[in-house]
């Protein structure tokens, strides 16, 4: 039944239909309300789970790592510094293969400080080896929370669900929320192959010599290129439920025979969709959505970008001194493509700023330079810089 919710509330009413046993906390903008309804639903006696309320955010992922550990589904959120607070311990829930499920309300990061959204904090941890999927609008958001669970346990990988913070957790959506059969139907109870037994006692995350390290690291790589199929299928099983598919990897819309299409990632989707109705192009242009930052679904890209002349990527993030994250990534991806389209490579909406409609005919104009560009801050406002910046 449809329900006019705030994404937040919405994010933790799909938590709750995923039977958690374990809750732990700590607030942080624009995070807090997701986790402030999940104590609400406990106190009020519709979650039967231990919510635990912590000091910080490394203490709040110590405690799902440890729950999880012991046989129970487990769950977070945090967002921007206290992504960074818990980076170590993201580190070693992913290292452990342990499969928490995590909320990131996209925020940028300090210095200078900002509270409104970008996504430089799940950026930044990108290495940690979880599976990040990304939501366009709260009814992904609360899909993909599902779908989590079930990726995440599968294949015993922690998963990380990312929206874009006040964009999606604050705002008011008409969302479908599913039932408590439904969701049971598609999500087993909870299982996990190493728990911590003391009658068979084992040791998880100890010291590893050089001469086992590598191939440690080499089976977590495997495992998250593997989840593909996973996340894939799950995708496919929810819609057969529900009605409704997420995207899997990455989905393509538009136009058959378009020769340019924008590769966006988040909430801004919805704004490039709008933009292609309010100031329509005089080509044909396709909005490739990437949900599934990591496993980066490199072979779905290529063959997105079959017949495409050019390739726009627009993000939310980067890496100063680098360049784009996920135009990077993308570049790596098409380099053997035998006739690749140019890729060019723009971030937007940094800090919170509006991201227009307009920005269309600005990122389609990019198409008609002689060369690509490789790199810039679409949205930067000359005039304001130092002369040396310029």
């Amino acid at each position: 039944m449809l329900q006019a919710l705030e994404g937040s509330q919405a994010i933790a009413q799909a938590v709750a239909l995923c039977r958690p046993q374990v809750i732990a906390a700590y607030p942080i903008t624009p995070q807090t309300h997701i986790v402030e309804n999940i104590s609400k639903l406990v106190a009020d006696g519709k979650l039967a789970c231990e919510f635990v309320s912590v000091e910080s955010e490394f203490s709040a992922a110590s405690v799902v790592l440890g729950s999880a550990l012991a046989g129970s589904r487990s769950y977070t959120a945090s967002a921007s510094q206290g992504i960074l607070l818990m980076a170590e311990v993201l580190f070693n829930i992913a290292g452990m293969r342990v499969p928490v499920v995590m909320t990131c309300a996209n925020r940028a990061i300090s210095a200078p400080l900002s509270i409104w959204n970008d996504q430089q904090d799940s950026m930044s941890v990108r290495d940690a080896g979880w599976i990040q999927l990304y939501c366009a609008d709260n009814q992904e958001a609360v899909d993909t929370t599902i779908q989590a669970y079930r990726i995440a346990e599968r294949c015993e990988l922690p998963v990380m669900v990312c929206m874009d913070g006040f964009t999606l957790t604050h705002t008011l959506e008409a969302i479908d929320i599913p039932n408590q059969t439904q969701v049971d139907s598609f999500l087993p109870a909870y299982t996990f192959s190493r728990l911590l037994d003391p009658h068979k006692p084992i040791s998880l995350g100890t010291l590893v010599s050089p001469d086992f390290y590598s191939e440690a690291r080499h089976s977590h790589h495997r495992a998250l290129i593997n989840a593909s199929q996973e996340i894939l299928a799950a995708d496919e099983e929810w819609a057969a439920i529900c009605g409704r598919r997420s995207g899997g990897l990455l989905s393509v819309e538009g136009p058959e025979d378009a020769k340019i299409a924008i590769l966006a990632v988040g909430s801004v989707l919805g704004t490039l969709r709008d933009a292609l109705i309010e100031f329509p192009p005089d080509v044909p242009v396709k909005l490739i959505k990437l949900r599934a930052f990591r496993p980066f679904p490199a072979e779905a890209l290529r063959l997105a970008c079959v017949g495409l002349s050019d390739l726009i990527v627009l993000e939310r993030a980067f890496s100063p001194g680098g360049g784009g994250i996920v135009g990077t990534e993308a570049l790596a991806a098409l380099a053997d493509m035998p006739e690749r389209p140019r890729l060019h490579n723009f971030a937007a909406g940094l800090g919170g700023r509006d991201i227009p409609m307009r920005i269309l005919p600005t990122l389609l104009a990019a198409t008609q330079l002689p060369q690509p560009e490789p790199f810039s801050i679409i949205d930067v406002r000359v005039e304001r810089l130092p002369v040396e910046d310029r």
